[in-house]
């Protein structure tokens, strides 16, 4: 039987390594939240995360303080977080196209975008491999771009953890977050 913890240690390390710029005391957004891995990590390291997904059983069973499931169909022609606004978002395995520029609406000036998905050239790997469901070359840079959002790291790359796949991974910030970002994470 999975521990509670199982979630925290199968966490994204994209997604562990950028976590600490998150600002303290905001509310974390979990979208697409699947499980609930990375809101149970996010919760564990303090953060209040809202996790969103058509279908929260498992993140309701994580039975968490600091974890708010909300079950939303995030690919309605209506963006349902219209009028919300967090310190962090963080997506991973997961792009909808098109609510994906409603992103940086719901973001706090300061607030981290932590994005991880599927990229052109997956379909060799296996699923997904639809063109809607995978990032084209440099996109999330773009989507960055687009937005005036400031990028801190970026990768376009293979990996074969947990499973061989293209991805694309983008931390960016909104807003000049020179001041908070540790020297580890400056160019």
């Amino acid at each position: 039987m999975p521990s509670a913890h199982d979630g925290i240690l199968n966490a994204s390390p994209w997604v562990r390594r950028f976590a600490p710029l998150i600002p303290k005391g905001g509310v974390v957004l979990d979208l697409a939240c699947g499980s609930g891995r990375h809101s149970e990590l996010l919760a564990e390291l303090g953060y209040s995360v809202i996790a969103v997904d058509q279908d929260v059983t498992a993140v309701e069973s994580l039975n968490h303080s600091l974890i708010t499931p909300k079950c939303l169909n995030l690919e309605q022609e209506d963006w349902p977080l219209l009028g919300e606004e967090f310190s962090a978002i963080v997506v991973t395995n997961y792009l909808y196209r098109p609510h994906l520029d409603e992103l940086p609406g719901i973001l706090q000036t300061d607030g981290v975008l932590i994005y991880e998905t599927f990229s052109k050239g997956n379909g060799e790997f296996g699923k997904p491999s639809s063109p809607n469901f995978l990032l084209n070359p440099g996109e999330l840079l773009n989507f960055a771009s687009r937005h005036s959002l400031l990028v801190v790291a970026y990768e376009d790359i293979y990996v074969d953890q947990p499973k061989p796949a293209m991805v694309q991974r983008l931390c960016a910030v909104k807003g000049a977050l020179k001041q908070r970002i540790p020297l580890q994470f400056q160019g």
